[in-house]
């Protein structure tokens, strides 16, 4: 097989303000860079007769290494547990403990109460008590932070609606978090606006540990006084930061030009590659999961230059059998591709993935279903599960043909397969996130570009030249068939 162009996927990092933290700025958090602004933070936990002893465990690992992360002190972040089933138990007040070792310890001693789901209950607690001086609190201030952290992962049996509005009147910022089969509507009502920054939701318990990052940039990130976020890498240039009060800009190497986007460097223009994306549209991702799916294939698209001779889209949704939504070139233009993702239904079923990689393999990037030949070929896997069948055959062929093959995982997906599914290096192209939220924060950072050389004005000649050899060697097999074919007549008339 002719070697198509080398492919660089740049991905700056998975960020966020809805769902992780960037381990730059926890260099920050390292280097003393930040400084949190004074908070009274009381965790609401439930644990009804739903969540198992061993699940309750996985919540109290998550409390802890919160904990962990924030600045904990009389005059800094005050921290109280309150735990719920059917009635309301005051485990940690905020006054108790100044220390974090203290606070850990503390959590680690907390038991299931084991009976049903009083939610609403658990927030006029915390409202009239948790958050009351008696137990701790500070005095209502612009100075100091009311925030409240619920997990939850079933349907109160209470109202939470009118509860969580007086809750959010009194100032406090509440976070939802939902886990399993909650009612997103109920996580919806008890949270602070916007709602993308306050609700969360996990598949299983056994990936909360995962949101940890998301809540420790919400006490250092969102609210840091950083000295120079140029210096601690706190930004999404491309190549050059330009650091100044409170902010920064980007600009590029000489022989780069600065993109639309204010962050992004061009070295030549995108030269022609056929990307597919591969989407899995198993029951685990949900319907309201989907459409965030959705956009962030079509975050990507706008980053892509669609014509007739650069960038050509193909589109595959998968689940317990695999569905070509539309092939390769049948859409040259942005608007009409993003219409057809959008109009994209939710197959919702099993989740197999090395089904639907043989599919790629076999079809997607078959000139039969409009690959260009001698054009870079560009795979990108989306899963939210471990695959149902085998992945390892296909995964392999489809980067022994020369394919690029990225794969992202979201919640319960399983990095090991996402790094088999990956090409190499395989830390350049696997990612995942525990919320499907962060996808896109992940499209804001992507980009496809064909060229990576130490000489960018070179890259669009050598993709020429690759195209111009190619066109030759194509015509010189044909020459030497028809020279056989001539040479086999003589035999034949010799004879």
């Amino acid at each position: 097989m002719t070697p198509s162009p080398p492919l660089f996927l740049l991905l700056l990092g998975l960020v966020g303000a809805q769902a992780t933290l960037d381990l730059r700025t926890a260099a920050a958090m390292a280097a003393g860079l930040c400084k949190t602004r004074p908070t009274d933070l009381v965790f609401i936990v439930d644990s009804s007769r739903s969540v198992r002893p061993s699940e309750f465990e996985q919540v109290k690992v998550f409390l802890a290494k919160v904990i962990e992360g924030l600045d904990v002190g009389p005059n800094a972040t005050r921290v109280g547990v309150v735990n719920y089933a059917s009635r309301v138990k005051n485990e940690v007040s905020l006054k108790t403990y100044r220390t974090k070792a203290g606070l850990v310890r503390a959590v680690t001693k907390i038991e299931p109460l084991s009976t049903g789901t009083m939610t609403g209950l658990s927030i006029q607690f915390a409202l009239n008590v948790a958050f009351s001086e008696g137990e701790g609190a500070r005095a209502k201030s612009p100075d100091i932070s009311k925030v409240a952290i619920i997990v939850t992962d079933g349907r109160p049996q209470d109202n939470v609606k009118d509860v969580a509005q007086r809750a959010r009147d009194a100032g406090i910022e509440i976070f939802a978090i939902g886990v399993g089969r909650v009612d997103m509507s109920t996580l919806k009502q008890m949270a602070s606006d916007p709602l993308d920054d306050h609700v969360d939701y996990v598949e299983s318990y056994s990936v909360i540990e995962k949101l940890t990052k998301k809540f420790q940039e919400a006490f250092c990130g969102k609210r840091a006084e950083v000295s120079d976020l140029c210096a601690t890498g706190d930004h999404d240039c491309e190549q050059v930061c330009i650091s100044s009060p409170g902010s920064y800009k980007c600009a590029c190497k000489d022989g780069f030009t600065l993109m639309d986007d204010g962050r992004s460097c061009s070295a030549c223009s995108n030269a022609a590659t056929d990307v597919v994306f591969l989407i899995d549209g198993s029951k685990s991702v949900r319907p309201e999961n989907f459409e965030l799916v959705k956009k962030w294939i079509n975050q990507i698209i706008d980053k892509l230059d669609v014509s007739e001779n650069k960038a050509h889209v193909g589109l595959v949704q998968y689940s317990s059998a695999v569905r070509q939504e539309f092939p390769l070139g049948r859409h040259n233009n942005k608007k009409d591709l993003k219409d057809a993702v959008k109009k994209m239904a939710y197959m919702e079923r099993g989740t197999m993935t090395g089904q639907a990689l043989r599919f790629l393999t076999e079809s997607s990037f078959s000139p039969g279903q409009g690959a260009r030949p001698g054009v870079t070929k560009v795979g990108i896997v989306f899963t939210d599960g471990r695959s149902q069948d085998y992945i390892g055959e296909a995964a392999k062929k489809a980067k022994e043909n020369g394919f690029k093959m990225y794969a992202v995982g979201v919640g319960n997906a399983v990095e090991n397969e996402l790094k088999e599914i990956a090409s190499e290096p395989t830390g350049e192209h696997y990612f995942y996130t525990a919320d499907f939220k962060a996808m896109t924060q992940i499209a804001k950072k992507l980009q496809i570009n064909i060229c990576q050389d130490e000489d960018p004005c070179e890259c669009d000649s050598l993709v020429k030249f690759q195209k111009k050899v190619e066109d030759a060697l194509q015509a010189l097999t044909k020459k030497i068939e028809i020279m056989s074919k001539r040479i086999a007549l003589l035999e034949n008339k010799i004879v």
